[in-house]
């Protein structure tokens, strides 16, 4: 089981969803947890954005597939539907959160991936979807989607989180992963190890240190990680 924080490649992922993962948008994956990945690169594909210290991510919807008919998909509205009818994915999640709101329904629960460099990823955690708008960029129609990083004990569980791994693992926003990854070489640096890495605060968020500035974070393997925990060294 992978914890909030942690670093693996993209074959991990899939072999933790128990899926070859071919799109970023992916409703009720298996049961009734969806899973999403995103990017903050700045050649990312979609302008995805996290605000409020990384509680809050802002993912953007996706693109029609590239086709003869539509040989350039960032210049048509993003699609609620297929042409045979159904919903795309943007539908399924759009559909999912006007549910929620007029049937009081519990909020999706998402799984988020972060990808910080070709093949390297990190597990974000558990997110409650809250909301979903279309609005207008670039003479376009494109979805927005508001996901809330979950503090909710029940919702953790039902997510296969535990509490204590989720305060512990406070999300690092994308800035400071990639400059600790950087400074970090990608390494533990405690023992050089490549395999099994998790961004860890040298201060603990429950003691206080911050996820904001890569002077708090540094890279561990699962070894050093788990000798750590919250112990201030």
């Amino acid at each position: 089981m992978i914890s909030p924080g942690d670093v693996i490649s993209y074959l991990e992922m899939c072999q933790q969803e128990g899926v070859s993962l071919q799109r970023g948008m992916n409703f009720h994956l298996r049961g009734d947890i969806s899973v999403i990945l995103m990017s903050l690169r700045s050649n990312a594909p979609y302008a995805d954005r996290i605000e409020d210290d990384g509680r809050i991510l802002i993912y953007e919807g996706h693109d029609v597939h590239k086709t003869q008919e539509t040989p350039i998909p960032k210049n048509v509205d993003q699609p609620i539907r297929n042409p045979s009818g159904t919903l795309t994915q943007n539908g399924q999640f759009y559909e999912a959160v006007k549910r929620h709101g007029k049937e009081q329904l519990k909020t999706e629960l998402v799984r988020v991936y972060e990808k910080i460099r070709s093949g390297i990823w990190v597990y974000n955690g558990i997110f409650e979807l809250v909301d979903a708008w279309q609005e207008y960029s670039n003479d376009r129609k494109v979805f927005k989607f508001k996901l809330l990083l979950t503090e909710n004990t029940e919702r953790m569980e039902e997510g296969g989180e535990s509490e204590v791994e989720l305060n512990y693992n406070r999300l690092v926003p994308s800035y400071v992963k990639m400059n600790v990854w950087k400074r970090d070489k990608g390494k533990c640096v405690i023992c050089a190890s490549t395999t099994n890495l998790h961004f860890d605060h040298i201060i603990p968020f429950s003691k206080g240190g911050s996820s904001l500035v890569a002077e708090n974070v540094q890279l561990l393997c699962a070894k050093h990680n788990i000798a750590k925990r919250d112990r201030i060294e």
